[in-house]
């Protein structure tokens, strides 16, 4: 398979891999606590990957942004979702969008060190966390 130029993608689409990419670092950096059990990661985890805690967390994030990244978060944000969860307001909704689109576009261009960077800007409680 050819790798797609990730800047070709639609927005929509790398917010579809960039969700599932912030599911399983979140995930790997809970499994990894100190004393971690899957009751409490899956309870913690929902601290991290609910639109509105994303939506937090892309309020953090687009501090650090470079260029090229803040207009791919401005065409994510900007882009029109056939739906949106009843859970979340859409501005909220749509900052997740474009949070998790940064993290498809970053891993499509192999970038697996500004995803690290990103995550911890993300959620700079989850290294500081303690299990419970």
């Amino acid at each position: 398979m050819e790798n797609p130029n990730p800047d070709s993608l639609s927005p929509l689409l790398l917010a579809y891999l960039g969700d599932s990419v912030m599911e399983v670092m979140v995930r790997e950096r809970l499994v990894l606590a100190p004393g971690a059990d899957p009751a409490g990661c899956n309870r913690r985890a929902l601290k991290f990957v609910t639109a509105s805690a994303q939506a937090q967390a892309a309020r953090r994030v687009k501090e650090i942004l470079d260029p090229e990244e803040e207009s791919l978060f401005i065409r994510a944000k900007n882009a029109r979702a056939p739906s949106a969860p009843s859970n979340v307001d859409l501005y909220s909704y749509r900052l997740a969008t474009a949070l998790e689109a940064l993290f498809g576009w970053h891993l499509l261009r192999g970038e697996a060190e500004r995803l690290g960077q990103l995550l911890e800007a993300a959620y700079p409680q989850l290294k500081a966390e303690p299990e419970r």
